[in-house]
């Protein structure tokens, strides 16, 4: 079932419905709310994560790859590569090269 058919079906039972129907309600809201608690707890990860890649960014006096970033803050490769391109893209330059590598925009 598509989210938004999800939430027109709450939005609809919250309006109409009656007391048989509170069950139903509650099952229906904590399966939308389900999918946004893991979002906001990837969202702070990524922010936490954030700190820790900008400050490597900012000391570096050349741009530095995925690896070299996950070599010095521990982090994991894959989801610096992810927040680089997905939640950091304007604030981070990539130069595309045989191995990618990244500098703060100026």
């Amino acid at each position: 079932m598509k989210k938004s058919t999800l939430q027109s079906l709450v939005s609809y039972l919250t309006e109409k419905g009656d007391e048989s129907m509170r069950e139903v309600l509650a099952e229906l809201t904590a399966e939308l709310n389900k999918g946004q608690t893991k979002a906001d707890a990837t969202r702070k990860e990524y922010d936490e994560m954030r700190e820790k890649i900008m400050g490597v960014l900012r000391s570096a006096t050349m741009p530095v790859t995925a690896q070299e970033l996950a070599d010095e803050t521990g982090l994991l490769k894959g989801k610096i590569v992810y927040g680089l391109t997905h939640f950091w893209a304007d604030e981070v330059t990539k130069i595309e090269g045989k191995v990618n590598a990244y500098a703060l925009k100026a």
